[in-house]
């Protein structure tokens, strides 16, 4: 009895110590990214684009640092390696990244990162894909039409009618959101 006892405390508390290790890493991630944001946004200005979404990612011997760039007739391979170029010697120079990382630059696609409040405010009556880092009403992922972004007793959310019924979903608690890519957005994107 004893054993399955002492074995049930240390599961419980390693349960513990990986949640909290998982918000301190997302608390760190975030403050990461928003240092990469700051320091990203005026190269990308400076050639003539905007800086879309910013993912960091820690893999087990690297980081991985991807940006998502945008300008109005579209990104190019050029202008991703002369962002690319510059900002590896600003986030260098910074030193950020403790180690070794591989940074990545790409155009959004079709199925595009939306993460900042212009993006929520853009893409409203488009289809989007949404995942949580908790459940709301049972769910996590949600797969619908973005309705509306509002604020609501001080906190961002997100509107999203999913076959007739409208989710309330705050934009703290959303890990990934994207719009949904189908056949039709897709088809205008080759044109």
């Amino acid at each position: 009895m004893l054993p399955n006892l002492l074995s049930h405390r240390l599961l419980c508390i390693d349960e513990w110590a990986l949640a909290h290790f998982f918000i301190f890493w997302a608390i760190m991630n975030d403050d990461l990214k928003e240092k990469m944001r700051q320091l990203a946004e005026p190269v990308v200005a400076s050639e003539g684009m905007e800086l879309i979404h910013v993912e960091c990612i820690k893999m087990q011997t690297r980081w991985i640092v991807r940006l998502y760039l945008d300008k109005e007739n579209g990104v190019t391979l050029e202008d991703c390696t002369a962002v690319s170029n510059q900002l590896g010697d600003v986030f260098d120079i910074n030193d950020l990244i403790k180690g070794a990382y591989t940074l990545e630059i790409s155009s959004p696609g079709f199925d595009r990162p939306i993460s900042r409040d212009q993006d929520f405010e853009k893409y409203k009556n488009s289809k989007v894909n949404i995942k949580t880092g908790v459940k709301i009403e049972g769910m996590r992922n949600f797969h619908g039409t973005l309705v509306d972004y509002i604020e609501e007793q001080g906190r961002k959310m997100i509107l999203m009618d999913i076959s007739g019924k409208t989710y309330r979903i705050p934009k703290e608690e959303i890990v990934k959101a994207n719009l949904a890519a189908d056949d039709e957005t897709k088809n205008k994107g080759r044109k």
